[in-house]
C-alpha cells in the first residue's frame, strides 16, 4: 500500500490530517506504511496530480475520498463529517476508508 498526502502550504488543516491518518494506519494495522508528504506548489504541480484540493490523501495513487474531480486550483479542501463540513475527515472516516481498501 502507497499513501501520499498532498498539501498546499496556505492551508492550516493538513498537519492535522496527517496526524489522523498516521493515526488511522496505525489501528488498522498499517503501522509500516510510510505516508509520502507532497507540497503543491504551482497549478502545474496540481494538474500532474490527482489532486482535489488540499489535504488530498491518495491510497495507490487513488483518492481516498473520491470527490468528482481533481482541481489544478491551490485551494483547501472540504470534507463532509458527521459533524458537518470540516478541513479533514475524523478519525473514524479514516479508518473505514482504509479498511474498504485493505485486500
Amino acid at each position: 500500500m502507497r499513501v501520499d498526502l498532498l498539501y498546499i502550504a496556505e492551508c492550516p488543516n493538513w498537519e492535522e490530517a496527517r496526524r489522523l491518518l498516521r493515526s488511522a494506519l496505525d489501528s488498522t494495522e498499517h503501522q509500516d506504511v510510510p505516508i509520502g508528504v507532497h507540497l503543491i506548489d504551482s497549478e502545474d504541480s496540481a494538474g500532474g496530480r490527482e489532486f482535489a484540493g488540499s489535504p488530498t490523501i491518495l491510497v495507490d495513487g487513488v483518492d481516498l475520498f473520491p470527490s468528482g474531480g481533481r482541481t489544478r486550483s491551490l485551494a483547501c479542501r472540504v470534507y463532509a463529517t458527521p459533524g458537518g463540513f470540516a478541513g479533514h475527515p475524523t478519525h473514524a472516516q479514516l479508518e473505514d476508508a482504509l479498511l474498504s481498501r485493505s485486500p
